[in-house]
C-alpha cells in the first residue's frame, strides 16, 4: 500500500543515525502509547495531572488550586530531586537553564547550583524526561515545590521526598485505571487520528516482515484502543489482531528486555480476560502477557540486527533493546514536526517560551539530542512516515563531522538521511 504523495515533507522524515538497510530487518516491534496511537498530549496530561492533585486533596494537601500548565515542562528535561529543579543540560551534562520550582533561576545562582556539576543519569538523584507521559508529573512536582518553600505543605519533607510522593500517587492513579477507562469510552477526545499509521504496518506485513506489538498497556485497554484507531482503517474485514505475528501485552518493560519473567496466555472469557501460563511456540491469534525478549528471538527464530524496534520511551523503549539485545532502534518524536518547520522558519522560540528547541540546549546540542543519537538508529516524527520510503529502503546516515571539518558550499552544515526524505541544519 503505497502512499499519494512521492515524498515527505521535510518534517516527516526518516533521520538516520546509523545507516540502517531495511531490507535486512525481519521483525518490526511496536509500543502502542504514543507510539502506533499518539494522543492529545495537552488532554491526557491535563487529566493525567488532575487524578494526582485529587489524591492530594484527598490526603489533606492544600493544592485543590493548583492548574495544570502545559508550558511548564517538555520531553528531555532532567528534574533534580536533590534541590527541586528543573534542568535543561547540554550533550556534556552542563545544566544551561534551569528552573526551581516553577520560577527561572538567574544566572548566578545557576552558576552557583551546578557550576561543579555534570548531570548522570545513572544517578537516581536525576529524573530523565522521557516520554510525553512525564509532563504531568514534572508540573506538578515544580508548583508543589513552590508550595513546599513557602512552608504550606506538610511535613517535615525534603525535595527528594516530595518527588518520591508525587511518584507513588501518579503509580496509584494507573494502578486504579480510572483514567485509562475514560479514554476507553472518549477515545476521540484523547486520540489524534492516523489513518496512515494502519497502512504503513500493513506496507510492511506485505513485504514480509513479521509485526509484533509489545506494550506495557494491559489487554484491558489494548484491546480497545487499537480498535479503534487500527480497525476502521483497515481493508474490510480486517481487525488489527490480524496485522500482528505476536501481541505481547502488560510487557514491564524495560524488564521485558533484560530479564526472564512467566508468560501467559490472555484468555478471554464472559468480558473478562484471564490469565493461562504458557509454554510452547506462540499462536498469532492469541495475545500474550508478560515473558521476555529472549523468549519471543526463539519463538521468531530472529535476533540482534534482524528485529527492529520502534517506540517513543528513550530508555524503555530505545536505551535497553539497543544496549542489551542489541536490536535495530526507533525513536518516535512527534514533537520533531514543529521542531523541525521552527528551524527552517528561524522561529526556535516558537516551541516552548521557557526552553527553546527540544534538540538544543543554547548553541549546543541537548542531552536528549544526545541520548536519540547514542541509541536511536532512525528517529522519526510518527510510524506513518514509513509509508513514505519503500519496506525495503536503504537509509544511509551522514558522514560524522567534526568541527574542523568544512562546511558545504553556503557556510551551513546540513543533516540528511540520504535517501531523499529531506535535510534539516544541524546547528
Amino acid at each position: 500500500m503505497r502512499s499519494q504523495y512521492s515524498g515527505p515533507p521535510p518534517e516527516r522524515g526518516l533521520f538516520c543515525n546509523r545507516t540502517l538497510n531495511m531490507r535486512a530487518i525481519k521483525a518490526v516491534g511496536y509500543d502502542m502509547d504514543y507510539t502506533l496511537i499518539h494522543y492529545r498530549v495537552e488532554a491526557w496530561e491535563r487529566r493525567a495531572y488532575e487524578y494526582i492533585r485529587d489524591r492530594l486533596v484527598e490526603q489533606g494537601w492544600p493544592v485543590a488550586d493548583l492548574t495544570f500548565d502545559p508550558m511548564l515542562a517538555i520531553r528531555g528535561l532532567i528534574i533534580d530531586t536533590a534541590k527541586g529543579n528543573l534542568l535543561k543540560a547540554n550533550r556534556f551534562g552542563f545544566v544551561k537553564k534551569a528552573l526551581h520550582g516553577s520560577k527561572p533561576m538567574d544566572f548566578d545562582a545557576q552558576r552557583e547550583a551546578y557550576n561543579r556539576t555534570i548531570i548522570d543519569l545513572a544517578d537516581r538523584r536525576w529524573v530523565f524526561l522521557n516520554t510525553l507521559f512525564s509532563l504531568s508529573e514534572a508540573c506538578i512536582y515544580a508548583q508543589l515545590v513552590d508550595r513546599l518553600d513557602a512552608g504550606q505543605l506538610p511535613g517535615p519533607m525534603g525535595y527528594v521526598d516530595l518527588y518520591e510522593h508525587v511518584r507513588k500517587n501518579l503509580d496509584a492513579t494507573h494502578m486504579q485505571g480510572r483514567l485509562k477507562a475514560e479514554i476507553i469510552a472518549d477515545p476521540e477526545r484523547y486520540v489524534i487520528d492516523d489513518p496512515e499509521t494502519p497502512l504503513a504496518l500493513l506496507d510492511q506485513k506485505s513485504a514480509g516482515k513479521k509485526l509484533l506489538l509489545i506494550t506495557n498497556s494491559e489487554w484491558a485497554y489494548t484491546e480497545p484502543m487499537m480498535h479503534f484507531a487500527f480497525d476502521k482503517h483497515l481493508p474490510d474485514g480486517m481487525t488489527w489482531r490480524q496485522l500482528f505475528d505476536v501481541v505481547i501485552v502488560s510487557a514491564r518493560k524495560p524488564e521485558f528486555f533484560t530479564t526472564r519473567s512467566t508468560l501467559f496466555e490472555v484468555v478471554e472469557a464472559n468480558g473478562e480476560a484471564l490469565l493461562r501460563p504458557h509454554s510452547g511456540p506462540l499462536n498469532r491469534s492469541k495475545p500474550y502477557f508478560g515473558g521476555s525478549a529472549l523468549e519471543l528471538e526463539r519463538h521468531l527464530g530472529l535476533s540482534g540486527d534482524e528485529i527492529l524496534y520502534v517506540g517513543d520511551h528513550m530508555f524503555g523503549d530505545v536505551h535497553v533493546t539497543k544496549n542489551v539485545l542489541r536490536w535495530r532502534t526507533a525513536l518516535i518524536l512527534r514533537e520533531l514536526e514543529d521542531e523541525v518547520r521552527a528551524i527552517a522558519a528561524f522561529r526556535a522560540t516558537e516551541i516552548r517560551i521557557h526552553w527553546g528547541l527540544l534538540t538544543r540546549a543554547g548553541n549546543d546540542k541537548s542531552h536528549l539530542a544526545r541520548q536519540v543519537e547514542r541509541y536511536a538508529d532512525i528517529y522519526t516524527s510518527r510510524v506513518s512516515n514509513f509509508l513514505f520510503a519503500t519496506p525495503f529502503v536503504y537509509l544511509r546516515s551522514p558522514r560524522g563531522s567534526l568541527p574542523h571539518d568544512p562546511s558545504l558550499p553556503g557556510g551551513t552544515p546540513v543533516f540528511t538521511t540520504g535517501d531523499g526524505a529531506g535535510s534539516v541544519p544541524t546547528e
